[in-house]
């Protein structure tokens, strides 16, 4: 068992289709990030609010997973590399037919302009 293999619980659902504290704003995201701990879904660091991240700092929980779908690699906080991983408890992705950026009612016609001011 290697060190990394304590911050994964392969068993863990998600938390939803969608940043879980975007979703209590009323707000949107650009990609999504899976905590490999907890299941806590949350936004990237590309998007306005960058939950992912948050939620790894505030609960130390330091390994995510994309949740994007087509894509499976996992990202540890601590030594800030990628790595492979295990396979997730299911959904390993928001649903296919979820935009991106996401959700569609609450994406703002000048989101690309947002993102670039938030760089």
């Amino acid at each position: 068992m290697s060190d990394i293999d304590e911050f994964i619980r392969a068993d863990i659902p998600p938390s939803g289709d969608g940043c879980v504290e975007c979703e209590r704003l009323g707000s949107w995201w650009l990609h999504l990030r899976r905590c490999a701990f907890c299941g806590h879904v949350g936004c990237c660091d590309d998007s306005l609010h960058r939950h992912a991240t948050k939620h790894a700092h505030d609960s130390g929980h330091r390994v995510i997973q994309s949740f994007e779908p087509g894509e499976e690699w996992f990202w540890d906080y601590t030594t800030e590399t990628a790595f492979e991983g295990p396979v997730l408890a299911p959904p390993r992705a928001h649903p296919r037919s979820q935009t991106t950026p996401g959700p569609a009612d609450r994406v703002p016609a000048d989101w690309e302009e947002q993102l670039a001011g938030n760089a």
